[in-house]
């Protein structure tokens, strides 16, 4: 089954994996890892290994969420800037108390309709939480008004605490860590693809952290547990 995700490709899927995890992984440009891959005999081209992220991207968040993995009942929900050429854009993101990553969406504008949609699916995909903490933007609050509406939440559950967002606030920072050195994006769709393996790597990595290896994590070994699933 695994190796279906692999067909046709030039390289095999141990150099792939090596190549995008390291990218998702750490704050790497596409030339860092043609370097890293170098050394240890191995000849690519930076586009080959850009390709390569952007189509396993979205192919890691599609097995991602089919996990489903256990969370706890106390949620964070709050949105970063990512600039794609040159404009700002907005990552909605939802963690759980523990750090563990719920959910998350790239969107056009920080506004009542962008904020409404993520929370909606959220609490599809989840149900409803014993506590959900948002910040006060206004946009925000009127989403949250109206799923309450729609019974997806009960008002009672619903906290603004500058203070309790903290922790996904921190969690932002390490997301955005792994940009430092890319070259920036040029599209919505592009930014939406590498985004989603930076996200699939740092909860494979945050899971990981839960129960620690001897040995370790390894972001290329994280990522075959996830295809064979």
């Amino acid at each position: 089954m695994m190796e279906n995700y692999f067909k046709g490709r030039h390289f095999q899927k141990d150099i792939i994996l090596v190549a995008v995890g390291y990218y998702f992984r750490f704050s790497l440009s596409y030339r860092d890892v043609v370097e890293i891959l170098r050394d240890r005999g191995i000849i690519i081209h930076h586009t080959t290994v850009m390709r390569w992220v952007h189509h396993y991207g979205p192919l890691f968040k599609l097995l991602w969420r089919k996990q489903r993995d256990t969370h706890s009942q106390s949620w964070r929900v709050d949105e970063t800037y990512i600039k794609i050429k040159g404009r700002w854009y907005y990552f909605y993101r939802a963690i759980d108390s523990h750090g563990l990553t719920l959910d998350f969406e790239l969107r056009k504008h920080r506004d009542y309709q962008s904020a409404y949609h993520f929370l909606k699916r959220l609490l599809t995909t989840y149900g409803r939480p014993d506590c959900l903490v948002t910040d006060q933007y206004a946009g925000t609050l009127k989403a949250i008004k109206q799923v309450i509406k729609d019974g997806l939440l009960v008002k009672a559950n619903h906290q603004c605490s500058k203070y309790r967002n903290n922790l996904i606030e921190q969690d932002h920072r390490l997301i955005k860590h792994v940009l430092v050195k890319s070259s920036g994006f040029q599209s919505l769709r592009t930014a939406l693809k590498t985004l989603s393996g930076i996200e699939v790597m740092h909860q494979l990595h945050k899971v990981s952290q839960r129960e620690p290896s001897l040995f370790g994590f390894s972001s290329s070994q994280s990522l075959i547990e996830l295809l064979v699933q």
